[in-house]
Formats: C-alpha cells, sequence, structure tokens
C-alpha cells in the first residue's frame, strides 16, 4: 500500500502529527494519504490511563477542543508534594516548590480516553487508522533511506509455519515514515543504531513506571486532586516517587516511578509500590476501594541531554520514541503533541516541494525555535540533580529551578548508561 505518511504508533504524537497533515493539506485544498499503524486491538489499548495534561499542545492542533467533547473534564484542583518517612508525611510549604511542580491549569485525564478522542478526530479528517497491525519490520531503498514498514504475519502457528487463519504482513510504502512507538520503540532503537543517531548524545536514563486505577470511596474521592510524593520507601540514594491523581466518577490514578539507574540489585520496583500504599497518609484512600485495573510501562527521562537526533532519510522520530518527556514535571503527552505537531509542518513543506525520502532538516530545527525546547532546558538538570541521592539533589533542583529558574550557567552530563549503575549483589542486602 503507497501513502504519503505513514505513522508508527497511535499514541498522542503519531495521531497529532496525522490530525496536523490533514489540517495543512485541508487549509491548501490540497490531497495528503496518511495512515497510523497501531499495535494495539484498538486505539488507547496500550495507553496507560490516569495522568496531568498541560493542555498547551492540545489547544495549539485543535483550539476548539472543548467543544468537540475533548475528555479533559477535571480540572486540578489542588496540588500536594509530600516528603514520607515509615510512618509520617510532611508537606512541602509553597514557597519551596518549584514551578515545574505546579499544575495549576492542567487536567487530570484518562489518556487512554484523550487518545481515542484523537483518533475519532483523525478518522473524521480521512487518516486511514489500521488498529492491530504492529509494524515488524522497517523497509529500505536501495540508497538506504525508509522505504517504509511492513506489519507481521498473522496465524503463524507455533512451529513457525503457517497455519489455517494464516495472513501474510502489509508493506506499506511512504515518502516519509514518523516512527511514534513509545519508549524504548523496537523499531526506533533499530534506526538510532543504523543511523547513528546518538551520536554526541548522553546515554539515554530510563525509568519504570507501574500504575494502578482504583474506584475508591466517594467520601475520599476529591477531584482534581494530585499528590507526588518523595522519600520511603525507597532508600535516600534510590532515584523514584509516588504519583495519585483524583480522576472524575471516584476514581484514582496511583503509580510509583523508579529510575533504572539504582545500585541493589534486590530492589524490586513493584515491591516499593505495593509497600508505599500502605502507608498511613496514603492507605486511607484505598481502604474500602476496589483495583479496577494495572500495568507497567518504561519511561524514557534522560531529557535534552539525550535526545538523538530526530531525522534520517526517510523520516523521523517523535514522542517518547525520541525521549521528549519532561521528567521534571512528570508529563510528555504535550511534549509528544507538539513534536508531531513539527514534524508534520516539516513533512507537509517536503511533500510541497514533491519531496520525498530525504532528510527533514526543517524538523529539528523548528524544535530549536519552539517552546518545547525552551520547557525542556529548564528541564535540564532536574534528573541528574535528583540521581545523586534525595537530600542533595533536592536541595540543588531547589537552587537551579527556584534561584536560577532552569537558567542555571552549566549543564549536567550523564557518563553512565543506567545498567552500568547496578552492583554486585554481594555487597547488598534484599
Amino acid at each position: 500500500m503507497e501513502y504519503d505518511v505513514v505513522v508508527v504508533g497511535g499514541g498522542p504524537a503519531g495521531l497529532s502529527a496525522a490530525i496536523r497533515l490533514k489540517q495543512l493539506a485541508a487549509g491548501q485544498g490540497k490531497e495528503v494519504s496518511v495512515c497510523v499503524l497501531e499495535k494495539g486491538g484498538e486505539l488507547g489499548a496500550h495507553i496507560l490511563s490516569g495522568a496531568v495534561m498541560d493542555p498547551r499542545a492540545l489547544t495549539e492542533l485543535i483550539p476548539n477542543w472543548k467543544e468537540l467533547g475533548a475528555p479533559l473534564n477535571t480540572e486540578v484542583s489542588e496540588d500536594r508534594i509530600l516528603f514520607l518517612t515509615e510512618k509520617k508525611a510532611y508537606r512541602t510549604p509553597g514557597f519551596m516548590v518549584p514551578a515545574c511542580f505546579e499544575n495549576h491549569g492542567n487536567y487530570v485525564v484518562s489518556l487512554g480516553k484523550v487518545v481515542r478522542w484523537l483518533g475519532q478526530q483523525a478518522e473524521t479528517m480521512g487518516v486511514d487508522i489500521f488498529p492491530g497491525f504492529p509494524a515488524a519490520e522497517i523497509l529500505y531503498n536501495g540508497d538506504g533511506s525508509v522505504k517504509g514498514v511492513a506489519t507481521g504475519s498473522m496465524g503463524v502457528g507455533r512451529d513457525g509455519e503457517p497455519g489455517a487463519d494464516f495472513q501474510p504482513g502489509m508493506e506499506l510504502h511512504a515518502k516519509y515514515t514518523l516512527f511514534a512507538e513509545g519508549a524504548r520503540g523496537h523499531l526506533g532503537k533499530q534506526l538510532m543504531d543504523r543511523y547513528d543517531l546518538n551520536a554526541g548524545k548522553d546515554p539515554q536514563s530510563y525509568g519504570i513506571g507501574i500504575k494502578e486505577l482504583w474506584e475508591i470511596d466517594p467520601a475520599r474521592h476529591k477531584p482534581g486532586l494530585v499528590i507526588h510524593t518523595t522519600g520511603w520507601p525507597l532508600d535516600s540514594a534510590t532515584y523514584g516517587g509516588s504519583f495519585l491523581y483524583h480522576l472524575e466518577d471516584n476514581l484514582v490514578a496511583v503509580g510509583y516511578v523508579v529510575g533504572l539507574n539504582y545500585k541493589n540489585p534486590y530492589l524490586s520496583p513493584f515491591e516499593e509500590f505495593q509497600r508505599y500504599k500502605t502507608h498511613p497518609e496514603i492507605r486511607t484512600f484505598f481502604e474500602g476501594a476496589r483495583r479496577i485495573s494495572y500495568g507497567a510501562r518504561a519511561i524514557t527521562a534522560g531529557g535534552l541531554q539525550s535526545l538523538p537526533k530526530l531525522v534520517f532519510p526517510g523520516g523521523a522520530l517523535i514522542g517518547c520514541d525520541a525521549g521528549f518527556l519532561n521528567m521534571s514535571r512528570i508529563k510528555g503527552s504535550h511534549a509528544a503533541i507538539k513534536s508531531g505537531m513539527l514534524a508534520a509542518h516539516a513533512m507537509f513543506g517536503a511533500l510541497g516541494e514533491a519531496r520525498g525520502h530525504d532528510e527533514l532538516a526543517s524538523y529539528p530545527q523548528a524544535f530549536e525555535q519552539s517552546w518545547l525546547k525552551e520547557e525542556l532546558h529548564v528541564a535540564r538538570n532536574v534528573k541528574p540533580w535528583l540521581s545523586k541521592g534525595l537530600y542533595l539533589g533536592s536541595v540543588m533542583t531547589g537552587i537551579d529551578q527556584i534561584l536560577f529558574r532552569g537558567k542555571a550557567p552549566w549543564t549536567l552530563r550523564r557518563t553512565h548508561a543506567d545498567h552500568e549503575c547496578l552492583k554486585p549483589a554481594a555487597g547488598y542486602k534484599p
């Protein structure tokens, strides 16, 4: 199948790119063919619901999103940042809270619902969306540029032979292919290796985010309440913390993030999360409650210093496939949407010049001039400081974000990959 643009991944980044392409084409009375491949059986199936969303990028993409019924229903009503000991909780005073932790004007959302709504907007504009079709292989032209992708064959038996319901994979060819697979996308990693996109960049840093959705006692539910914690149950040398977001309908999304640069090989992020829920300040929310669903996801957290080269012949990386998450704000959906829009503008301009399979240099140039670059620049030192330990990291983050407002005359560098930080078990206890 031939398209102008193929998008791999039906999350916020991929759908926003597709929508922006169709908007630009409609504005000039042109036709651009776009398709989105989504590995999940439906849009949103691989999205971990429960997030705080900054609506800035969505407002740029679809200014009348409220009138169109976008599921941003619960505005943040209260922020609490707590430091936990095993038995106590200490609230951070307002004057000590950096601006990056403030959520005034943001929304507690089910990101799965937001993605499904974006998919509806895209389909209305004529985007072809194929759920249940994971891209399994990158296709290349003879000159080494990306030609498109192939989906995996379906109905293959355990012996590797075609079964009765065998369907061969499809080849989708495009002038440009966008990769929006999310954190640690397997095709994105192949592209980074093939085109050496990480040259001169810091090693990428990751976290594991474990999340649960609960229906709680209405008497304990406070729509729009946002709670973040540091401290217990992790030791002071290990990076991590929790989030607890009150959505509508008595629902609460709760989760724990642990940086994957921890040293103790006995550490189990899942067990630490379960322990966290027993804290006196936290457990009251869940007494008499019912857990509805749960999941876990890798988080690309390296920020600006680890951002790879975004383009290669025939395509580009967007969203968390590249690593646009702002870890200091614990937010990535607005960054994903903006990156998709920036790439869409670059592609539309190239298609208008009858180009294809070349490098979209205007995409990284546009990023350099965008508010997204400025936001990531302000946040660039937060994760590196916090990785140096809870107490030193908290003090230095305060100096960096409150005193210097993210514009300190230094940029911390990361020299080791996360897995290199793990130490032999002989030196640690469970």
